[in-house]
């Protein structure tokens, strides 16, 4: 069974910096993309960053490049998102997850992933 668990979610001022983790379980973590996605009320779940399974490939959404590291740690099967200069527009649920495709290409849309985490609330205040 696959699970993913987010932590790291919290209240920030705007500028400050949080690192959200997940951690994974079920199956072989190193051989998957995996992906940070958020969902603020009332808006569609959007990708924020994504990293392949090999070579540390990433992508990132525009709304957060230059502000986001994603980084990934194969041996403890987890993956993070430093978040720095955070705004107000930043505030959403935030969710971990990890592709559908083994040993494929780096995935950055939503559909292209299989299973998720339950969330983890980034409030960030003026």
């Amino acid at each position: 069974q696959v699970q993913l668990v987010e932590s790291g979610g919290g209240l920030v001022q705007a500028g400050g910096s949080l690192r959200l983790s997940c951690t994974a379980s079920g199956r072989t973590f190193s051989s998957y993309s995996m992906g940070w996605f958020r969902q603020a009320p009332g808006k569609d779940r959007e990708v924020v960053a994504a990293i392949s399974w090999r070579n540390g490939l990433t992508y990132y959404a525009d709304s957060v490049k230059s502000r986001s590291i994603i980084s990934r740690d194969n041996a403890q099967n987890k993956v993070y998102l430093q978040m720095n200069s955070l705004k107000p527009e930043d505030t959403a649920a935030y969710y971990c997850a990890t592709s559908t495709t083994r040993f494929g290409t780096l995935s950055t849309r939503e559909d292209e992933y299989a299973y998720w985490g339950q969330g983890t609330q980034v409030t960030v205040s003026l």
